[in-house]
């Protein structure tokens, strides 16, 4: 297939364009290499399939609609993976435009390509932040979704209910998923692991909140990256077996839609993964023990059951693996 990704110079959608890239697909990047964080990570991320003879980079802002639109005329791909967005949940109390411009408008400009372009399937990224004030846990996406905490979480839950009015009144399938707490070699620079392995590497304490007692589903970007690629290939249809008297959020009786959760069934208190980090990295951590920060939520947990179903999402990388490959990376990447 000819494939959209976009996102391409970022953690995830690096990793699913070498994949399908590997499997024989043809791929056409769209990134804009912003600077919300270090540029020449980005750059040597797609520098891993940049000359590959089935890439294609197209440099672009989803918020650019003229620049969407041309990379659609230009391009045809059959099926898209939208993976870009301005990453970040606490960015956002200080930059609110940006995400709404590249969350929402953004999106809007991918749903109106798909569309006029006779799309296949689209595939997009959600958030488990999305489950918000929930606290039953598993998180299932038969639950409510109406309480997020951050501006990034609505607007993921913005991007789900764009999608499925898109496809019941175009008949674009499209597959959203809500991912877990992502991790592994190429992460990016501002999330945990990668800040704690820079700080106890350097000596310096780490921040951690909630005093470390949160759980979250760490999901190994290898898994994550398995899922993606085996729900694009399962284009969804409209499910018989929806009642709009009693309609599931995670399905359509109207509309080829679905949502799915994607991480490790297993979550993991916080304390136990900086364990595993100490033990990897052979040093110790000074913590600094702090409060749960605003918009954080106590614990995440992912049922997966749905695309486990669906498509025969397995998650096979445990913390302890996952970790030490990280590490094992973050040294060599840094001559460390």
């Amino acid at each position: 297939m000819k494939v959209l990704v976009t996102g391409t110079a970022g953690f995830i959608g690096s990793h699913v364009a070498l994949q399908l890239l590997e499997r024989g697909d043809e791929v056409v990047g769209f990134d804009n290499l912003n600077d919300y964080y270090d540029v020449n990570l980005k750059k040597a991320r797609l520098a891993r399939f940049m000359e590959h003879p089935g890439y294609t980079h197209v440099h672009g802002d989803l918020a650019d609609r003229n620049a969407v639109e041309s990379a659609f005329a230009t391009h045809a791909p059959q099926r898209v993976v939208n993976l870009a967005a301005q990453a970040g949940v606490r960015y956002a109390s200080e930059n609110p435009h940006v995400y709404v411009a590249s969350n929402i408008t953004g999106f809007l400009h991918i749903l109106e390509g798909c569309r006029q372009h006779k799309v296949e399937h689209l595939v997009f990224a959600s958030t488990s932040s999305v489950y918000g004030a929930n606290t039953a846990l598993p998180f299932s996406e038969h639950q409510s979704t109406e309480h997020p905490l951050t501006l990034y979480a609505a607007s993921k839950k913005a991007d789900e209910l764009m999608a499925h009015s898109y496809a019941h009144l175009y008949g674009l399938p499209c597959t959203g998923l809500r991912f877990f707490t992502v991790y592994g070699p190429w992460g990016r620079p501002d999330m945990a692991l990668f800040l704690f392995t820079k700080a106890i590497l350097a000596g310096d304490p780490i921040k951690v909140f909630n005093h470390g007692h949160h759980r979250r589903s760490f999901t190994y970007v290898d898994d994550i990256v398995e899922g993606v690629i085996r729900a694009l290939d399962v284009v969804p249809d409209k499910d018989a077996r929806w009642n709009g008297g009693d309609p599931d959020p995670a399905c359509s009786g109207v509309a080829p839609y679905r949502l799915y959760n994607i991480g490790n069934a297993e979550s993991v208190e916080l304390l136990r993964y900086i364990e595993v980090l100490e033990h990897c990295l052979g040093r110790k951590a000074q913590m600094e023990m702090l409060p749960l920060q605003a918009g954080d939520v106590p614990d995440t947990e992912a049922d997966v059951s749905g695309l486990i179903h669906a498509v025969g999402y397995a998650p096979k990388v445990s913390v302890d693996t996952g970790v030490a490959n990280f590490v094992n990376w973050y040294r060599d990447y840094y001559n460390v």
